[in-house]
């Protein structure tokens, strides 16, 4: 019974900790925009982040995964050189999309 209890809480546990999406030294050089921002700047590409929507069958925080979504973006734009990010899907599912860019 009580390795039971055990597998059943650790999602719960899983779910109540921190993000375990770090941000990297590049990333943090990375600021997050709107399309209005963007006007001067040099267009790099596209960056795709994903992360758990759930664990087993537990939903993770929804304002916990849009954070890892912009980190990820984030440090995915530094190592392409961007220095800047623009939403270009609405998280949903585990997953957004972003538009890169080289900003003077």
């Amino acid at each position: 019974m009580s390795h039971l209890l055990k597998f059943l809480c650790l999602p719960l546990l899983l779910a109540s900790c921190g993000s375990w999406v770090q941000l990297t030294g590049l990333g943090q050089q990375v600021e997050v925009r709107s399309e209005g921002q963007i006007g001067a700047c040099q267009s790099l590409g596209r960056a795709s982040s994903t992360t758990l929507d759930r664990l087993l069958l537990i939903e993770r925080n929804t304002s916990r995964q849009e954070d890892e979504l912009l980190t990820l973006a984030r440090n995915e734009a530094g190592d392409m050189g961007g220095n800047a990010i623009v939403p270009m899907t609405a998280a949903s599912a585990g997953k957004q999309s972003f538009a890169v860019y080289r900003c003077p």
